[in-house]
């Protein structure tokens, strides 16, 4: 087993975005839901891509909408200091009032959005881009029950897709959309190969 220190060493070095390759950086709040979260994590890292779990609180696990409890990488401090990311990734569930009232999580979706680097939102998640005035005017969609968040605002609801995407911006529905949903990030990161590969092999095609 490792000790805590090279442990602590080793994820570091895992989330750096100094590694060859591309890298995505995913904010874990307490009341995240844990489906989008796991299904974005596993798509991602079986595609390739270099995954850093963020605890938005600290490195303490976290407990999440079902009562799993997940383990961040890094707190999201240290993470950031591995930057900047390809992607940035919200879960949604309860979580997103949490990271809707976050000035960190605020000022990293700026920056994001400031650099053109991608950012993805599932569920309630994309309510945290509004708060934050990110994606202004945006095509974007969300779980049915906040889609009145979005009501006299300036953004484009779409009711009817699982996964939106305008320009930078990655939206989704909620835990079952969320297969899709990391496809797509795959997709735009990597490329259509790239994320077919991962959706067959889920599918045990040869």
């Amino acid at each position: 087993m490792l000790s805590p220190l090279v442990s602590s060493v080793a994820r570091r070095f895992y989330c750096s975005s100094r590694m060859v390759g591309k890298n995505a950086f995913i904010v874990l709040a307490e009341g995240a839901e844990e489906m989008e979260f796991v299904v974005s994590a596993d798509i991602l890292r079986r595609a390739g891509i270099k995954v850093c779990v963020a605890g938005l609180k600290g490195t303490d696990p976290v407990k999440c909408s079902r009562d799993v409890y997940i383990k961040p990488d890094l707190s999201f401090d240290e993470a950031l200091k591995n930057g900047p990311y390809d992607v940035v990734v919200l879960p949604g569930g309860p979580a997103y009032k949490v990271l809707a009232q976050s000035s960190e999580v605020g000022a990293l979706l700026k920056e994001q959005e400031k650099a053109n680097r991608l950012i993805a939102a599932i569920c309630a998640a994309p309510v945290v881009l509004k708060s934050h005035g990110i994606g202004a005017g945006k095509e974007v969609t969300s779980y049915p029950s906040v889609k009145g968040e979005f009501e006299g605002t300036s953004y484009k609801y779409n009711e009817s897709s699982n996964v939106v995407v305008d320009g930078n911006i990655v939206t989704s529905r909620g835990p079952g959309t969320a297969y899709e949903f990391a496809l797509e990030i795959v997709k735009i990161l990597l490329d259509e190969a790239a994320s077919q590969k991962v959706a067959d092999a889920l599918l045990w095609k040869k």
